[in-house]
């Protein structure tokens, strides 16, 4: 097991909540990168996500200028296209919640002999979209349809499932600026039934929804649409969950 992951599992063993900054190379760029790296020399989240929905040839670029940040950077890939040995690690997402096979596993196959090669730490991610109430890019690629929001069976299933597959996390994801997070209920069931770290993220977009997460179970939330439109918010969200750790439970 890497360090990574065992951290993770640490965090989630102590009960300790994580925080995530997502970054998207095709948007972190000019003065959102500029302020960016700003906060994140003031203050680290625990993990910085470098990915997106889209095309890239900006990870390895993103990532160099990234490389003074002390923060693990893992990749959070759209497709093959956006693997960089640059990075400390990588989320393996495979698309149970669709059913559309380059997306469960036609793409890691593209990239399988490359991240091999890398030694970069792999954790497999079961990625199951949840409706956010907006039509997100990524369901727009993959043409899948999300999970309905309040079909919690579904969505707890679709994670077990993941689980007893050998996924080494699961990841509900509402979309990238989606209108609604995944709902609290949903979190709560679905860790009830898992026994892997349960990430959540989307349409996180204020520290009480941050606290929603956290609070229904999840162990690691990601955050990084509103960080886009406001840079500033990233040290308002690391020290909530500083401040959220440090609370008795």
């Amino acid at each position: 097991m890497n360090n990574l992951y065992r951290n993770i599992l640490e965090q989630k063993t102590k009960k300790k909540k994580m925080l995530a900054v997502l970054l998207d190379p095709e948007k972190c760029v000019g003065e959102v990168l500029r302020k960016t790296l700003a906060q994140l020399e003031k203050t680290l989240p625990d993990l910085l996500l470098i990915g997106g929905s889209s095309k890239s040839c900006s990870t390895n670029a993103l990532l160099t200028t990234l490389q003074t940040i002390k923060t693990p950077k893992i990749l959070f890939p759209g497709d093959a296209s956006q693997f960089s040995e640059k990075a400390d690690g990588i989320l393996f997402l495979s698309l149970i919640s669709g059913r559309n096979s380059d997306y469960l596993i036609g793409q890691h196959v593209q990239s399988a002999l490359q991240i091999k090669a890398s030694r970069i730490e792999v954790i497999p991610t079961g990625y199951i979209l949840i409706d956010g109430g907006t039509d997100s890019s990524v369901s727009r690629i993959s043409q899948t349809r999300p999970i309905a929001a309040d079909d919690i069976q579904k969505a707890t299933a679709t994670a077990v499932a993941g689980e007893l597959l050998g996924m080494k996390a699961i990841y509900l994801e509402a979309g990238s600026g989606a209108k609604n997070p995944v709902v609290a209920e949903m979190i709560a069931t679905v860790k009830k039934h898992l026994d892997i770290p349960l990430i959540v993220g989307g349409g996180i977009k204020s520290k009480k929804q941050l606290k929603t997460a956290f609070e229904a179970g999840a162990d690691l939330v990601v955050v990084g649409n509103i960080f886009e439109s406001d840079p500033n918010k990233i040290n308002e969200f690391v020290n909530f969950t500083r401040d959220f750790n440090s609370e008795e439970r």
